[in-house]
This record gives C-alpha cells, sequence and structure tokens, in this order.
C-alpha cells in the first residue's frame, strides 16, 4: 500500500509518500512561499534531490505540482498505485475527535469551522479539493490537530465567559498539534519501556508554532493553544497570551482595525516582533554577539515556557518526563539547557553533553540525578498521520 500524506500551511505545503511496508517514505517534498513572488519547490526520493524556484500563486497549483512530480520522478507509474491520502486538518472544533473519511458533508463542516481557524483550515481544505481533482476517487482521511486534545475536562477547556457564548458559537479552548503531542509521548514511553497509560508527561512542541501539552495516563488533560493557535507560549510570530485589553486599547488610540490587530498578533509579534526574525538560528547567533534585543526575545519565550511547565507540574501532580519536540525542540540545545536550567524547583538536571550531541533518535538529556527524566523526541506527524489514514481505510 501506497499512503500519501498532505499537510497544507498557510503559506506552505508538505507531503510524504510512505509505504505500508516498513512505513517507508518513498519520497517527500515540499512548497514555501506560496502567494510570493518566487516559490521555492523541494523533491527528494531516493533516486535523489531537486530544487527549483518559480511563481506559485495558490495551494491548489502547489499540490497539483507536487503530485505530478511522483509520476514525472518515477516514484509510482500512475495514481492509480495510491492507496489513501490524509491529511492534516488543524481545527475540528466540537465535531470531529478522530480521524475522519472525507465526504462532501465533511468538506462542509470542515468548511463550517474556518473562522475558527483562517489562517490553516482554508488552506487544509484547498488540499483536500486539490487531490480530489486530480485523483477524483482517491479515499482521502482528514486527521484532526484537535483530536488529541477533546479529553481535557470541562474546568480546562472551558473559559470564564457567559454561557451562551460556549452553547451558540463553541467559544471554548481546543487545543492544537494533538498529533504531534500524541506521536512523541508514545514514543518516549516506548524509549523508556513504559507504557504511556501509566506516565504523566509534559510534551513541548516548540517550533515557529509552539505549544506544551499535559498528559495523563495517555491522554491530554490541559493544553497551552486555546480556542485558536494564538493563545499560550511565545511563538515565532505568534504573541501567545495577551491581556485582551490590549486588544481594545489599539483599537481606541489607533488607527488599527480588528483585522490589522489579529494579522499584527499572528504574523508580526512573538519572537519576530521582539527581535525582527522568527528564525531561532539568527536568534542564537545574535545573543553570541550579545544584541539585546535577541537576548530578551529568548528570555521572554523562554520565561513563558517555564511558566506553563510549573503549572501544569503541580496539575499533574507527578511528572515522568519532560519531552522536547519540534523544530527549536529538537534542534536548540541553547533553548533546551536554558529552560531546564530554570526548573531546579522540580528537581531537574540536564546533561549538558547529551544535550549537545547531534542525534536524529529519541534520546534522553537528563543527568542521573535529574529527578525528571528529559527526552528529545522527534515528531513525525506525517507518519501519524498515515497510520490513522490506513486503520480508517480498513474500517470501511
Amino acid at each position: 500500500m501506497k499512503v500519501f500524506v498532505l499537510n497544507a500551511g498557510s503559506s506552505s505545503v508538505k507531503f510524504k509518500l510512505f509505504s505500508t511496508e516498513k512505513w517507508t517514505v518513498l519520497a517527500s517534498g515540499m512548497v514555501e512561499n506560496i502567494f510570493e513572488s518566487i516559490s521555492t519547490v523541494y523533491f527528494d526520493s531516493k533516486k535523489g534531490q531537486y530544487q527549483h524556484q518559480e511563481k506559485i500563486d495558490n495551494h491548489t497549483e502547489a499540490v497539483v505540482l507536487l503530485v505530478k512530480m511522483l509520476v514525472s520522478h518515477q516514484i509510482i507509474s500512475s495514481f492509480d498505485e495510491l492507496t489513501a491520502a490524509g491529511h492534516r486538518v488543524v481545527h475540528g472544533g466540537g465535531l470531529f475527535y478522530k480521524p475522519t473519511l472525507i465526504s462532501h458533508e465533511v468538506i462542509s463542516q470542515i468548511e463550517s469551522l474556518e473562522p475558527l481557524a483562517p489562517l490553516h483550515n482554508h488552506a487544509n481544505l484547498e488540499g483536500i479539493r486539490a487531490t480530489q481533482t486530480l485523483i477524483g476517487n482517491l479515499p482521502q482521511v482528514a486527521v484532526f490537530d484537535t483530536a488529541f486534545h477533546h479529553t481535557m475536562p470541562p474546568y480546562a477547556y472551558r473559559y470564564a465567559l457567559p454561557n451562551f457564548l460556549y452553547d451558540t458559537l463553541g467559544v471554548r479552548r481546543y487545543g492544537f498539534h494533538g498529533t504531534s503531542h500524541h506521536y512523541v509521548a508514545k514514543q518516549t514511553a516506548g524509549a523508556m519501556g513504559k507504557k504511556l497509560e501509566t506516565l504523566n508527561l509534559i510534551t513541548l512542541h516548540l517550533g515557529n508554532g509552539a505549544s506544551v501539552c499535559a498528559i495523563r495516563g495517555g491522554k491530554s488533560i490541559d493544553t497551552s493553544m486555546g480556542m485558536t493557535p494564538l493563545e499560550g507560549l511565545v511563538m515565532g510570530s505568534r504573541s501567545g497570551d495577551i491581556d485582551p485589553g490590549i486588544i481594545f486599547y489599539l483599537l481606541r488610540h489607533t488607527q488599527m482595525n480588528a483585522g490589522e490587530i489579529e494579522k499584527m498578533l499572528n504574523t508580526e509579534s512573538g519572537l519576530k516582533g521582539i527581535a525582527g526574525t522568527n528564525d531561532m538560528r539568527l536568534i542564537e547567533e545574535r545573543i553570541d554577539r550579545k544584541d539585546p534585543s535577541a537576548m530578551l526575545a529568548m528570555e521572554i519565550f523562554v520565561h513563558r515556557i517555564v511558566k506553563y511547565i510549573g503549572a501544569y507540574a503541580t496539575i499533574l501532580g507527578r511528572l515522568d518526563a519532560l519531552v522536547f519536540t519540534g523544530g527549536i525542540g529538537e534542534h536548540s540545545a541553547k533553548t533546551r539547557e536554558a529552560i531546564c536550567a530554570k526548573l531546579t524547583l522540580l528537581g531537574v538536571q540536564i546533561d549538558t553533553h547529551l544535550n549537545t550531541q547531534n542525534n536524529t533518535l529519541c534520546r534522553s538529556i537528563h543527568d542521573p540525578g535529574s529527578k525528571i527524566t528529559l527526552w528529545v523526541t522527534p515528531t513525525d506527524e506525517e507518519l501519524s498521520i498515515a497510520k490513522e489514514t490506513v486503520q480508517v481505510i480498513n474500517r470501511r
């Protein structure tokens, strides 16, 4: 079986093609900077790597290009070789709690949730529709970022707002990065030689988007992102938690409208707002040169993470492991060290040598004297989506 997995972001499209035999990646690729004057196309397979630039105006063009490259690069002879397609869908709202076979009704329901994640769900739907247009008879499955967090109790997901907002508009916390949090929790439990159901974990998905999740017995009981992916940690270009009164202040005392404020909070804030860039690698280089704005950005980023870890450790009551994943979580030893240095109250001790080793495998980085084990666990949302897609297809 060959399973095509598509992850359509707000300005990019990524894919992986899996063979279910040993879950081998046959090919992967990406289109970055959709809508810009020049987009970059990457394609990688055992036959080699390929990169070029061209103007790509929308997600549909990007998906069509990548899927056709599977044939032109002779990864498959025709689309008939594909068994199914799995799609990452960011927001499932209160409608979707598990991977779901895509139908016209499901598409309409996902479309109805666009106001909750306008930057993401629209892009996800474009990916689904483009695949349908190209390969109309291919079974497709939607895997929702919010699904893992449906086990949060009401006191964790409800806001202290009038009940009618929840009852009529679904205003509540949903959480995101669920596929990643669940995947790394399972991988870490396996590396620890324990059953996930016996563990209390805090997983940190730190990338351009960032979130933290408290997991008890394999179930999400709280997470930092809320009704939208804007709540919680400081992120690459998102503000994370702010005083809601700031929005009203800006509306009253500046010429900014609601749309402009929303754009600022999502695309011009976070690390980018403080340091002028959302690339942690560049920020770390500037920190080495004692750049004040870069140093402040890192301090704010770490401070917010530590606050959430402390809160979630208290909620869990017992913490067995702290897990780092995502682009920053997996690759930034400086960030991991800075976070762990502020967790001495929890008895956290990081092993500096283990922390700085380059390794793409799930690995521990704690000192033997640490009261909490520390892990770096690479996430693989596409693999998780592929496996869940096959499970749905097999149940048909």
